[in-house]
């Protein structure tokens, strides 16, 4: 009965912690797994071109439409006029997606060597 219980306590008792990784390139690894960075970087790039977007959005087609019901209103110097166009909200929108492509190839590679 006593072997049975070493045995039982020998089971419960947890496992000790691996050691840290050795080397330049493991630590980076484990830095980034730890801190986050990858989501955090991830985060900070598409906001930069989600507020590309929303900023090509407004100065192409919401402020056009101010100054169209609101003359005068432009917030700008005198004789500035926001002319209605699609082409800076596709060329962001086009920006926008080639660069979450790239950001999700980069981070589904980063998945795969183990890097979250």
């Amino acid at each position: 009965m006593l072997e049975e219980l070493k045995e039982i306590r020998k089971l419960l008792t947890p496992a000790p912690k691996p050691a840290p990784p050795e080397g330049l390139v493991n630590e980076f690894v484990g830095f980034i797994s730890k801190y986050k960075v990858l989501g955090l970087a991830v985060a900070f790039i598409l906001g930069i071109y989600i507020g590309n977007v929303i900023q090509a959005l407004v100065n192409s087609f919401i402020m056009p439409l101010i100054q169209f019901v609101l003359p005068g209103i432009g917030g700008g110097p005198e004789g500035t006029e926001y002319i209605l166009a699609a082409g800076p909200i596709v060329d962001s929108l086009i920006t926008f997606v080639v660069v979450a492509f790239v950001v999700f190839i980069i981070v589904k590679i980063a998945t795969r060597i183990g890097i979250d």
